[in-house]
């Protein structure tokens, strides 16, 4: 099983980004809250004081994984008889520090209600205004309001600024790995010659295993499959993935058939050995294999 390592353009924080700027533009302005800028900056003093108008500032000061959604489970898909095994994908939470900034106290307290109204309102970031940089490498973006990942008065030293009231807003994110596992091809022909003990020792007798899939018109496997070898009296049931092996099958040509317990069937034929068979299970008046 060989390593590949092919790592895929990933914008995802940055589309997250243009994703928020757009989302809060668009319902700030419909209460008539036009103008408002969107930075994301770190909110220092320095940055603060050159500010001429209101702003929203989300800074992102915190990156960890989600634990809690983490999967240790790898996927698989097959493809060309290879099977490629991917690493699970990283769970990622962002938490920003979210502050408004304007001249008068009380225009900036109504501007942060506002903002806190629409985080608050939208656990999943919409997917037409994620992209907007014209990527589109996040497709997904679940959100909460959630409580700091640390002392606000420390965060407020490190970060150079004033403290002032701030909204923590954690965003979950998926990045796909780069990394996979590239099994060989299936095999899916065993031979077992024997010896038969009433003839003579040249005589040999070779049987063979064989194997093959169901799966349905889309493609997808169907697990649980009744599959027969009609001429022999056989008869196995599909895997999870769809797969069904038959062992010491004799050499020449089989017929097989497939049946669904919700009445989808398919059939087709084998060569043995070298042979597969790949049957599609579907209603009985568009049925058809593959083989």
């Amino acid at each position: 099983m060989a390593r590949v390592v092919d790592v895929p353009l990933n914008t995802a924080i940055a589309d997250l980004d243009e994703g928020l700027r757009a989302l809060l533009k668009r319902e700030l302005d419909k209460h008539g809250f036009e103008g408002v800028e969107i930075a994301f900056d770190a909110p220092s003093k320095e940055w603060s004081g050159k500010l001429t108008g209101p702003s929203v500032d989300l800074f992102l000061y915190d990156m960890r994984e989600a634990l809690d959604r983490a999967s240790a489970t790898p996927s698989e898909r097959r493809t060309n008889g290879v099977a490629i095994i991917s690493d699970p994908p990283l769970q990622l939470e962002l938490t920003y520090a979210v502050t408004a900034w304007t001249k008068a106290v009380e225009d900036e307290h109504r501007l942060l209600s506002q903002v806190l109204a629409i985080l608050y309102s939208y656990t999943d970031i919409p997917a037409d205004v994620l992209g907007q940089n014209g990527t589109r490498t996040l497709t997904r973006a679940e959100t909460s309001v959630g409580r700091p990942r640390e002392e606000k008065a420390d965060f407020w030293t490190s970060v150079g600024g004033q403290y002032k009231a701030s909204i923590d807003y954690v965003v979950q994110i998926v990045v796909e790995s780069g990394a996979t596992f590239v099994r060989g091809p299936e095999v899916r022909t065993t031979t077992i010659r024997t010896l038969q003990s009433d003839n003579p020792r040249s005589t040999l007798e070779e049987l063979h295993r064989i194997g093959g899939t169901v799966a349905d018109e889309d493609g997808v496997p169907l697990q649980g499959a009744w599959v027969a070898l009609p001429d022999t009296g056989r008869w196995a049931a599909t895997d999870g993935d769809g797969r069904f092996t038959f062992a010491r099958v004799l050499p020449g040509s089989h017929q097989v058939v497939t049946r669904t317990a919700d009445g989808r069937e398919g059939s087709g034929s084998v060569t043995v050995p070298g042979g597969r068979c790949d049957l599609v299970a579907a209603p009985a008046r568009r049925r058809s294999a593959r083989s």
